[in-house]
């Protein structure tokens, strides 16, 4: 009896014993991270750092060589087309100069065929504006008979905004060089008058603000040296440098979300024009890079960003492809495996490999075309020592 005991608690010991073993020698779950497969909007964007810009600036020069006057204004301040900004006393002798007279002349003729290119400009951007204007009401129209899809319509309108502003600009072009022909004008016409006022005013060919004084203290000025710079602030564009590589990616009128600029709220663009030249620059890690000017136009309302200035930082993402109702799956989880991307999908506990084929990629998520179904679990950043059928734990 007692051998009978001591047998069967041998063997209670041993069963223990083995089941412990098996225990630790069993494979433990690995702990993952997880996530969701859902039904969403795909975006596919560029994102990147800009900078704002006016887009028309106006460096005021010196017309003729003199002492000038100490100026009175300030960077900000507001100016009127044809306020005085600066004022010029010339020596006697310069103005008498034979020389000086002719050089005079030269800048006359220069300013007149400055004029007339300008005039020129400005006819062909009103042309470009009505031809614009033509097309958007006749895209209009076939839209609202469901012929025209609605991109269509937004690009023709995006594309006649564009041609108004650059109209805009060719007439501010023109009014410029016109007054620039003036002051030549007045300079010769002093220059051959030795009766003529001693004190000659600068003054502003737009209406906007000063952006920088490039000359403020009483001194001796030379000719075309460089007094005042003007712009609109109110006329904001953003120039925003890509890779070369992802500027082929991009279109004109593609639309362009703005963020991180210091308002409440992100702003929106279009884009306007991608510089055909690109240029090298060095990035932060030391590699050089092939890249590309892209200009964005802002097109949310200017209440929305009068705050905004020449030259201050935004973020910007410029959307290159878009697509409603699409099943994606965070860009973490997929991997590759031969030439197919694949995924683990968590099942019962488990991990099973399954492969996707896939629509779209951005640098967040994918848009699958088929191989999971919203509301699956996927493992994302799945680890090296993760196989089909491996028992998984929720991190």
């Amino acid at each position: 009896m007692k051998l009978r005991t001591t047998s069967i608690v041998g063997g209670l010991v041993l069963a223990l014993a083995a089941l412990g073993l098996y225990w630790i020698l069993m494979p433990q779950p690995i702990l993952v991270e997880t996530g969701e497969v859902k039904t969403s909007h795909f975006q596919d964007a560029i994102e990147e750092d800009g900078r704002t810009r006016v887009r028309d600036r106006y460096l005021v020069s010196a017309p003729l060589s003199g002492r000038l006057q100490r100026l009175a204004l300030e960077a900000g301040d507001a100016v009127q087309a044809g306020q005085m900004l600066a004022t010029i006393t010339p020596p006697v002798s310069p103005l008498l100069d034979p020389r000086v007279r002719l050089e005079l002349k030269a800048q006359v003729g220069a300013a007149e065929a400055a004029v007339e290119e300008a005039e020129s400009l400005h006819e062909q951007a009103k042309v470009l504006l009505a031809q614009a204007s033509a097309d958007l009401e006749r895209t209009r129209s076939l839209a609202k008979r469901n012929v025209a899809p609605a991109a269509q319509l937004e690009r023709e309108e995006f594309l006649f905004r564009s041609a108004e502003r650059q109209a805009y600009a060719a007439e501010r072009r023109w009014h410029a060089a016109t007054h620039v022909l003036e002051q030549a004008r007045a300079a010769l016409t002093s220059a051959g008058n030795s009766e003529a006022s001693e004190a000659f005013p600068v003054s502003s060919p737009i209406n906007g603000r000063v952006l920088r004084i490039l000359q403020e203290s009483e001194t001796t000025v030379a000719q075309a040296a460089l007094l005042v710079e003007l712009a609109d602030p109110g006329d904001l564009e953003i120039a925003v440098d890509v890779l070369t590589t992802d500027a082929t990616r991009i279109r004109e009128g593609d639309k362009v979300i703005i963020e991180r600029w210091g308002g409440p709220t992100d702003l929106q663009g279009a884009v306007r024009r991608v510089e055909p030249s690109g240029f090298t620059k060095v990035s932060a890690l030391g590699v050089e890079e092939q890249r590309v000017w892209v200009v964005v136009d802002i097109t949310s309302t200017p209440e929305m960003w009068t705050s905004l200035g020449d030259g201050y930082r935004v973020e910007v993402r410029i959307v290159v492809d878009e697509i409603d109702q699409a099943i994606v799956v965070p860009i973490g989880a997929l991997f590759r495996r031969g030439d197919a991307w694949s995924v683990f999908v968590v099942e019962g506990g488990r991990a099973q490999f399954r492969e996707v084929e896939i629509a779209r990629l951005s640098t967040r998520i994918a848009a699958v075309a088929q191989g999971v179904r919203p509301g699956e679990i996927v493992v994302v950043y799945p680890p090296s020592s993760l196989s089909d059928g491996s028992r998984i734990k929720l991190r």
